[in-house]
């Protein structure tokens, strides 16, 4: 199942509970839509979202508002941007990525957060416990960052010659330091070295494909990306 999958019933589900209250008291509820990505990368997930709200019985423009924040890339305006759809008094925050649930988490102690996330979200601070999330922060994780050493194990068996692993990691990304300790610690159990290159902007990831493409042959260098 892919990330799209899980947009629709997080949109339709999670956020249903405070939107039908706002409706009572309110005409137009308000979404705050938070996300460190841009537009042009979220279409599909925005898309996704839209469907589920409408399948829940929401439709934007007719029962619900929705105010976008984008801050396509540039983590630090993460919390103004938080921070101005908390002064718009949104009903309910939807958050693209740990990073921006994280924001709203840490701009409002009362609006309800639904968040979507690739790893932990009890390791990254999201909330306390996944029985009982408490506090005002809930969603769905796909744990992926917890395949790492899964998707190591099938690269060594695809290549158990190779003698050196190249991973890119997003330095920004709230997953970046327990992937690189899975990796680390997978990658010693099978005798390989790990060369890691830091990216999180276009240009460096462009570089970090660069230097693998000029990574000895001989080494069996290979590429695992991760939280790019």
């Amino acid at each position: 199942m892919n990330r799209r999958a899980f947009v629709g019933p997080l949109a339709g589900g999670v956020l249903v509970a405070p939107l039908a209250t706002r409706v009572q008291t309110s005409s137009m509820p308000v979404i705050g839509f938070l996300s460190s990505f841009s537009p042009a990368q979220w279409s599909p997930f925005v898309a996704a979202f839209r469907q589920g709200l409408n399948e829940a019985g929401y439709v934007e423009g007719k029962n619900v508002a929705i105010e976008f924040r984008w801050a396509e890339g540039q983590f630090d305006r993460l919390p103004v941007l938080a921070a101005d759809l908390v002064s718009r008094h949104v009903v309910t925050f939807a958050t693209g990525g740990s990073r921006s649930g994280l924001v709203a988490k840490a701009a409002t102690s009362t609006t309800p957060i639904a968040f979507g996330t690739g790893g932990d979200p009890v390791e990254q601070g999201l909330v306390p416990s996944l029985g009982r999330p408490s506090g005002n922060a809930t969603g769905v994780s796909l744990f992926a960052n917890q395949l790492m050493a899964k998707r190591l194990e099938l690269l060594h068996e695809l290549l158990p010659t190779a003698t050196e692993i190249a991973l890119a990691v997003n330095p920004n990304s709230p997953a970046a330091e327990s992937d690189l300790s899975t990796a680390q610690q997978q990658v010693r159990s099978y005798g390989q070295r790990m060369r890691v290159l830091r990216a999180s902007t276009e240009q460096e990831i462009d570089a970090a494909f660069t230097t693998f493409s000029q990574l000895p042959a001989s080494r069996g260098a290979s590429i695992v990306r991760s939280s790019c």
